[in-house]
């Protein structure tokens, strides 16, 4: 069979809006990327996943030329709320962060943002791309083979941005005697209930109670998305609509579930929370981007905006190698990248900690944790520290 030889500076692996931003800042700079997504572009833009977007992450799709809607329909959020025994507390994001906010804007809506962008640009892109596979990634010219539309192609490239997620190729091309894994599996999950309702509040609220965790959020004035805490062994289909609003009022305080509107859902489903990080990050000329390299759980809404912050590093990371020459920094990638994971894990885990109910916890794990949202409602070092991680730590830089 004939093979198509193509030929780019990036290879970039995986569609999600790590790889789609990764290729906008990269044309943007004048290197060229091919981009391979084994899923079609209706299968990636119906993915429902996070909205709540950091400073940095706004920042850099403002940079990347992809923020006017955004700008003009996302909600800038400068605060958000806690709950527990029956108390709110609002923590003042801007007030402690020196005027920082977050964005609530869905993925869907960034997904969207950046085809559209790529699309006008004419980048190629390859869609149900089948059988991809990196090859020779610790030589000096790798490539990656794949199929398309019948066809076979062989893309030459000097570089390979793994954004394919857990379960991809990129990271699954790495011998495992290179790879060191930290895993932590939490015993729930989450179910997730999106609804044409508006939101129950105009901030995001966490609530812990001690019939688990619950979260109110929204994508719009129009549409909310809220979360309660459920066993792993329970199953979509047992959750009626009636059901999951009902406990979801039960685990609010009694003046949020008397307003909350309920209606019926346009989607629902389970998601298993765990945290996992691999290293190194980089294997030859191969760099794992976002899911391809870590989990967190979505309790600090870390997922997407840690995916940013990798983009973040080996855009400025190649834009130094293809236009002053620093092939020196290639192998600070991981190291940098890691820094700022590991403390994003750290802040996702100890809100996992904080606001869930464990079932193998007693008593006095409950009174800690309540003893811990008691000290950091009433302490401005506890605010600041909770909002400065939340509202996103500054990028890391290669040559700090």
């Amino acid at each position: 069979m004939t093979v198509t030889v193509l030929r780019t500076q990036v290879a970039i692996i995986g569609a999600g809006p790590s790889g789609l931003l990764l290729g906008q800042l990269l044309s943007r700079q004048g290197i060229d990327n091919v981009l391979l997504e084994r899923r079609s572009a209706d299968h990636v833009l119906g993915r429902i996943r996070a909205g709540v977007l950091e400073q940095g992450m706004v920042d850099l799709l403002r940079e990347a030329g992809v923020s006017d809607r955004m700008d003009e329909e996302g909600h800038s959020h400068t605060g958000v709320e806690l709950a527990f025994d029956n108390r709110r507390i609002r923590v003042d994001l801007a007030a402690h962060t020196g005027g920082r906010s977050v964005m609530v804007y869905g993925q869907t809506e960034v997904t969207r943002d950046l085809m559209e962008a790529r699309q006008a640009l004419g980048t190629p892109s390859f869609y149900e791309s089948e059988d991809v596979m990196p090859h020779d990634l610790e030589s000096d010219s790798p490539c990656v083979t794949f199929s398309h539309a019948g066809r076979q192609y062989r893309l030459e490239c000097d570089y390979v941005a793994g954004c394919d997620g857990y379960h991809g190729i990129s990271r699954r091309s790495i011998p495992e005697d290179r790879l060191k894994t930290f895993e932590r599996v939490y015993p729930f999950g989450w179910l997730g209930l999106l609804s044409d309702t508006p939101p129950v509040a105009e901030e995001l609220i966490y609530a812990r109670s001690e019939r688990g965790f619950a979260l109110c959020s929204m994508r719009s004035p129009t549409r909310s998305r809220y979360y309660v805490q459920v066993g792993l062994d329970e199953r979509v289909e047992d959750w009626s609509d009636e059901r999951f609003w009902s406990e979801l009022k039960r685990r609010l305080p009694e003046e949020v579930a008397d307003r909350l509107v309920t209606g019926p859902a346009l989607e629902k489903s389970i998601a298993p929370l765990r945290s996992s990080v691999v290293e190194p990050m980089q294997y030859g000329r191969l760099f794992l981007v976002g899911d391809a390299a870590h989990i967190v759980p979505p309790t600090g809404a870390k997922g997407l905006n840690l995916a940013a912050s990798d983009v973040n590093t080996l855009y400025r990371l190649l834009i130094k190698v293809y236009h002053q020459g620093r092939t020196d920094l290639i192998p600070r990638y991981s190291q940098t990248c890691l820094r700022r994971i590991w403390k994003a894990e750290r802040f996702s885990w100890w809100m996992t900690s904080m606001l869930h109910r464990f079932s193998d916890g007693d008593d006095f794990d409950s009174r800690m944790q309540l003893a811990e949202l008691d000290y950091l409602a009433g302490s401005e070092a506890g605010l600041t520290t909770f909002a400065e991680n939340y509202v996103g730590l500054p990028y890391e830089s290669l040559e700090s």
